[in-house]
């Protein structure tokens, strides 16, 4: 396979059992350079559940994700290092700024300056919410404050639970658009959403677990 083919991601035969309960097994998929993938599936079917596990936050049940052909749960380095999760929740500390918020989450991967962050809030339309302790704004606010993440050096690949949650029209028209942008650009990005898009890149695809349910 060319190397410009070789799948960054991919599940193997894999399971993931919660409260006892199979969600789903045998799941398999892969995930290459500019892939969107969206996982859908019932109420229930585990779908939050395996962006856990590619985020390293839950183990399988069985089987196993690889990352650029290797286990997962060999390389956590190299998951740290290419992969940026956004939960369902903002994620956010109540207590800090915006700011200090995004400064504090791109440590994680990479140190950035002030005036990035300035840039990235203007982006997510919180220009003049920089200084402004996270626990006075909205439930939308806190939303783009982590969605400014996004807009920040951030790694190739992009996990993201429920991001339009909260978002007004406005902004979901323009993280459709930033999404569709970083996979045309060679990111990745895998999420989950109740949101039917307008707007999507010629790699989009869907992963129905409805299909792989115990």
């Amino acid at each position: 396979m060319p190397a410009t083919c070789r799948p960054l991601l991919e599940a193997v035969a894999l399971a993931c059992e919660r409260d006892w309960r199979m969600l789903f097994e045998g799941l398999a998929f892969s995930l290459t350079e500019g892939d969107m993938l969206q996982i859908v599936g019932p109420n229930g079917s585990g779908k939050t559940s395996l962006l856990r596990l590619i985020s390293g936050l839950m183990e399988p049940s069985s089987g196993e994700l690889r990352l650029f052909g290797e286990p997962l749960a060999r390389q956590r380095h190299e998951l740290t290092r290419n992969l940026l999760w956004i939960g369902h929740a903002p994620g956010v500390k109540g207590l800090l700024t915006a700011e200090e918020n995004l400064a504090w989450l791109c440590a994680l991967h990479q140190p950035v300056e002030r005036d990035a962050i300035w840039q990235a809030l203007a982006a997510v339309g919180l220009r003049g919410y920089e200084d402004v302790a996270c626990h006075r704004l909205s439930a939308g606010q806190q939303r783009r404050v982590a969605l400014a993440r996004l807009y920040l050096p951030a790694p190739p690949l992009w996990v993201l639970d429920e991001p339009f949650t909260a978002l007004d029209k406005q902004g979901v028209a323009q993280l459709e658009q930033h999404l569709a942008r970083h996979c045309e650009q060679g990111g990745s990005v895998v999420f989950t959403t109740h949101h039917s898009l307008g707007h999507k890149p010629v790699s989009y695809r869907e992963l129905d677990l409805g299909q792989w349910a115990a």
